[in-house]
């Protein structure tokens, strides 16, 4: 969403196929040590494009080429992602050298028109996934809901397919409990499609609801609620959704100042480690405060009970969430750190362990910052 949201350990970094923290389970991850941040200038230019609201990386190996999505709504310029190549030295990450921008096309070859040309044909992009068995990348929407605008303006959050020249190719169906509504019932603004991923196997997808549905309780405080908001699985081939998953959010981490300004708590991205586990990235932010605060979780599915046919999480709570343990709270690393919306494995280490590359979005505004955290995973 649009949100508001120094090396400190060298170690010696070379690209490698070798790597020892997979199992037949899956990533193992016993927790995450920092190597370094990188920040992206500021109103970066870029093929006539501004660089900014970068919502989502992801990394294609074979190619060696990352590939971030702005949330730019078509308002500074068409919505787009771009490819680029991140050097990394026994220091870190030492340069970002953007190689190219496609711009994200509708069906009918157009490219996304901003909220002053068409408000009910805008899109909000926040995450994206290479496909490397097809060349193609999935990316997600939030959707819009404007309830005071006559008539209201409802866009369904969307799951699209487009090939790497940003053409359309297809998107997935989304169950009727998600779609935007007029009442109180669906998603709320900017509370839509934030995350996706992956499988290993590149034959299901994950896709994370920032914040619960309306029906599914209470927006995250700063004391505990029965926030529940749904993790969704799909068959790629079939773009059929077989199941929904509770998952249960943290407290907003701070209060906000005044206290009735703006806060929130929920998830920006996750990251599957394959055997039905993801990495949750949970991104808190309050008025009054400049920094974000970021959580990540290891999630185990494996035990969550389907709640697709549960129509209210309120009413009929969740025989069992997922599981959740704290990984890592950004907060620790006692730098700044601000509004991380996308994350990604990265080249692994000469020592054989994986990288993850977490990026985050400056909502194209001065104070804040487009970092690059890099972490070594200890397996």
């Amino acid at each position: 969403m649009l949100g508001f949201c120094k090396s400190i350990v060298f170690f010696f970094l070379l690209l490698s196929s070798s790597g020892n923290c997979q199992t037949s389970k899956g990533i193992n991850i016993q927790s995450l040590k920092f190597i370094s941040e990188y920040d992206i200038s500021f109103n970066l230019k870029f093929k006539e494009t501004t660089v900014g609201g970068l919502s989502g990386i992801d990394y294609d190996k074979k190619n060696d080429i990352y590939y971030f999505i702005s949330d730019d709504r078509s308002a500074i310029n068409p919505a787009r992602f771009y490819s680029a190549k991140i050097k990394i030295t026994e220091k870190g990450i030492d340069t970002v050298v953007f190689q190219d921008v496609k711009f994200l096309l509708q069906q009918s070859g157009e490219t996304y028109p901003s909220a002053k040309q068409d408000l009910s044909r805008t899109i909000d992009p926040e995450s994206l996934r290479f496909d490397p068995t097809t060349n193609q990348i999935i990316w997600t929407s939030e959707g819009e809901r404007v309830v005071k605008s006559n008539p209201p303006v409802l866009i369904n959050p969307s799951i699209n397919i487009s090939d790497l020249d940003g053409k359309f190719v297809d998107t997935f169906p989304i169950p009727s409990i998600l779609s935007m509504k007029a009442t109180e019932s669906g998603p709320h603004q900017n509370g839509g499609f934030e995350g996706i991923a992956f499988d290993p196997d590149f034959k299901t997808i994950f896709v994370a609801m920032e914040e619960p549905l309306y029906e599914d309780g209470p927006l995250a405080d700063v004391t505990p609620t029965k926030s529940w908001t749904r993790i969704l699985s799909y068959d790629v081939s079939t773009k059929r959704n077989l199941t929904q998953y509770a998952y249960g959010l943290e407290p907003v981490a701070s209060p906000a100042n005044p206290a009735s300004a703006f806060k929130i708590n929920g998830i920006s991205e996750i990251l599957s480690l394959g055997n039905k586990k993801l990495l949750t990235v949970e991104r808190s932010f309050s008025t009054g405060n400049i920094a974000c605060t970021i959580k990540i979780f290891l999630t185990d599915l494996n035990q969550a009970t389907n709640v697709e046919s549960i129509r209210s999480m309120k009413e009929t709570p969740p025989d069992l969430a997922v599981s959740k343990k704290l990984l890592l709270n950004m907060d620790d690393l006692r730098i700044f750190i601000d509004n991380i919306e996308g994350v990604t494995f990265g080249p692994d280490l000469l020592n054989g362990h994986k990288t993850l590359l977490f990026v985050s979005d400056n909502n194209f505004i001065p104070l804040e910052k487009m970092q690059l955290l890099l972490f070594e995973i200890i397996p």
